[in-house]
């Protein structure tokens, strides 16, 4: 599902909806180029999963832990050298518990993503306007792909 996203309130109410998807043990993949609204959409989806820290990317530290609803994890894998780097960083703990986890830059650890994901390519079109190419796999993908098409047909 192609999404035009034209401002940054559409990328708010696109992580609110993400936000109301999500249930223990979800993986959103968001790739794109630099700059394109990765951790900005993180950002949207963390207030509306009930955290209200500041979310920033977490680029150097590679991994950053929040309180919502759940635990949410928010990983950079940007500086990742390796698949094999991230099982040293307690990958699978991540993954595999009662959290979600946001991984920005997930192509470059396809190998070792669960099947079962959401994954959003954000692509820029101008300064403003975004493309977000939604797609997955399991139940919290199923759910929120119908949540998408409800609010994109109320969006034209």
């Amino acid at each position: 599902m192609k999404l035009t996203v034209n401002n940054l309130k559409d990328t708010e109410n696109i992580g609110k909806i993400i936000s109301r998807c999500l249930e223990k043990g979800t993986v959103i993949c968001l790739d794109g180029d630099l700059g394109v609204g990765k951790t900005a959409l993180t950002q949207f989806i963390a207030r509306g999963f009930g955290i209200d820290e500041y979310i920033t990317s977490p680029t150097f530290t590679i991994i950053k832990e929040y309180e919502g609803r759940r635990p949410f994890y928010h990983m950079d894998v940007y500086r990742i050298d390796s698949e094999d780097d991230m099982y040293d960083l307690g990958y699978d703990e991540y993954i595999y518990s009662e959290g979600v986890t946001v991984i920005e830059w997930s192509h470059k650890i396809n190998g070792i993503l669960p099947d079962e994901r959401i994954n959003i390519e954000i692509q820029r079109l101008d300064d403003t306007r975004r493309i977000m190419d939604v797609d997955g796999k399991g139940k919290a993908y199923d759910r929120l792909a119908k949540e998408l098409k409800d609010y994109e047909s109320t969006c034209n």
